[in-house]
């Protein structure tokens, strides 16, 4: 049963999808994108999510959450103090808000999820809150589209973890709205973690208010087709950004991070480091584009993109895009491509290490700096062994 408040969104969302129809080469934004996989997800039928199978203990100080079944992801539960249901006209005025300021309202991967969601959480944050843990599990070769909503209030805290999970073909069609207040604060962790076969394609759209804090780390790894796309814009300046993101390819696989961060006023910040670790045939491509206009003076923005190719059959694409047309600004970009260092490997074999071992710290290392960004429950789901039992066993 589709949620009464998406009853009219899903029928745009049809129409919209009638009308643009699939993604081509032409279009910048999908020139890379291997298109036929991305026509099997359009395919797919829509499904309800799976219960998962066994899953690491809850946070002990927080809350987990099942989205995406056939049942209420909040039925039976007890939510902490601060956290609420967003309902009436606050969800009303809420919902799309992001996307509209994000500038990401029409684009393909946004109206496909609109035209199959059939359920939206919606919460309303106040105060620091317990981490909240947020899973998604779907399998069966079917598509389960999911959406979220936050509100996080004025000086509001939250620590948030997106664990989404696929078997045996199936995909999902992820949308992530957030509000940031004055003076809010988000961590936010996404692992989507897949099996070789699935497909994932997620938008997470960020509106920040000044005062504001957004901090996004993302670790992608076992998809067959995997799109991310982080859109944050900062609505009046004076807020900060932080997104750290390692996607991990294998055999044939390919990834791609979108990102887009556009300033709409003076003294804005923002830390962007994006790594890939490329290996057998696949693929991985980053775009990352940062909109710096007169109004946005003082801004001190950083963008990396670092690469580390395990094979000579991978490929990486990788493209920093710098609009700066504001001229008070500290503004850089750079993007680098290299392999194992064969003189960093000598170093460890010289002192009784074997290869393997080698490998597996200078891989350990070369992941770390963005995994320890990711919220501290994120350790449950031990992302650094699911890296060492695929590259290096």
């Amino acid at each position: 049963m589709v949620s009464s408040v998406l009853v009219p969104v899903q029928e745009r969302g049809q129409k919209a999808l009638e009308r643009l129809g699939l993604p081509t080469r032409r279009q910048e934004a999908w020139r890379l994108t291997n298109l036929k996989r991305l026509e099997a997800v359009h395919d797919l039928p829509v499904v309800h999510a799976r219960t998962p199978g066994r899953l690491p203990d809850s946070p002990p100080q927080g809350l987990r959450l099942i989205l995406g079944s056939d049942k209420d992801p909040l039925a039976g539960v007890d939510l902490p103090a601060g956290i609420t249901p967003l309902a009436g006209d606050a969800l009303t005025r809420a919902l799309d808000c992001a996307v509209d300021h994000c500038s990401c309202a029409q684009d393909w991967p946004v109206e496909l999820n609109r035209a199959h969601s059939q359920q939206l959480l919606a919460l309303k944050i106040s105060g620091k809150v317990p981490p909240l843990e947020l899973v998604i599990a779907a399998d069966g070769g079917g598509l389960l589209a999911t959406r979220v909503l936050l509100v996080l209030e004025k000086s509001a805290e939250l620590e948030m973890l997106q664990v989404v999970q696929a078997d045996q073909g199936s995909a999902h069609s992820h949308l992530c709205e957030v509000h940031l207040a004055e003076g809010a604060q988000l961590r936010h962790g996404l692992l989507a973690l897949g099996d070789g076969s699935g497909s994932l394609l997620a938008t997470l759209a960020t509106q920040q208010e000044p005062g504001s804090h957004y901090h996004f780390s993302s670790f992608v790894h076992g998809w067959m087709l995997g799109r991310i796309e982080p859109r944050i814009v900062q609505l009046n300046g004076q807020a900060s950004t932080t997104l750290k993101g390692l996607a991990v390819t294998a055999d044939d696989q390919q990834v791609g991070v979108h990102s887009f961060m556009r300033f709409d006023g003076p003294e804005g910040e923002l830390d962007q480091l994006q790594k890939s670790l490329v290996s057998g045939k696949s693929h991985t491509i980053f775009n990352g584009s940062i909109q710096v206009p007169q109004v946005a003076q003082r801004t001190n923005a950083a963008q990396l993109s670092r690469n580390l190719m395990l094979s000579s059959r991978a490929r990486v694409d990788t493209k920093p895009e710098l609009e700066i047309i504001a001229d008070d600004v500290k503004c850089a970009h750079g993007a680098t491509v290299s392999q194992l260092q064969e003189d960093e490997l000598f170093y460890l074999r010289s002192r009784g290490i074997t290869e393997a071992e080698a490998t597996a710290l200078l891989l350990h290392g070369y992941c770390q700096e963005v995994i320890e960004q990711l919220p501290a429950e994120a350790s449950r789901w031990q992302p650094l062994e699911r890296i060492h039992h695929e590259l290096v066993s």
